[in-house]
């Protein structure tokens, strides 16, 4: 009798890892696309060159260089902009816009800049925000390694 018990214990035991029979499958959630939500993003960011976004790294990049690191470091300028990624995460997230330039810095260095674009992220949730990393002066590792995690 323990000898059929366990027997049938062994076949019930590979039958749930098999994934048949009593083993609940795994099933995939709904996609939504972030337009068909009930409170929908549009989807419209501004390019990876707009002046304005290059306004937002520039201006935050020099408060935190000047206030918190007291280096003096300053962006002159940016080159070699180009998107790598836009709704790189899927359609159901938050439309995010990600790129990569070259950013010229008054020490006479150039480095790599990676940033986000994201949809409705700005302050108040209002406008767009921007994710910005400058490889080589990310001193507290927010986007280790080298800038990485900043990209999709």
């Amino acid at each position: 009798m323990f000898r059929r018990l366990g027997l049938f214990a062994l076949a019930l035991l590979m039958l749930l890892q098999v994934g048949g029979g009593f083993a609940p499958s795994a099933e995939a959630r709904p996609l939504t696309p972030a337009e068909r939500r009930y409170y929908p993003w549009d989807g419209i960011l501004p390019d990876c060159a707009d002046p304005e976004v290059f306004e937002r790294i520039q201006s935050r990049f020099y408060a935190r260089e000047a206030e918190f690191w007291k280096t003096g470091l300053e962006i002159a300028g940016f080159a070699e902009v180009r998107e790598i990624g836009y709704r790189s995460n899927g359609l159901d997230y938050i439309p995010q816009r990600f790129c990569v330039a070259r950013a010229y810095l008054n020490d006479g260095r150039t480095r790599s800049v990676s940033y986000s674009i994201s949809k409705e992220l700005g302050i108040t949730g209002v406008g767009f925000g921007v994710e910005w990393c400058v490889a080589g002066l990310d001193r507290n590792d927010a986007y280790s390694p080298a800038c990485k995690m900043a990209q999709p």
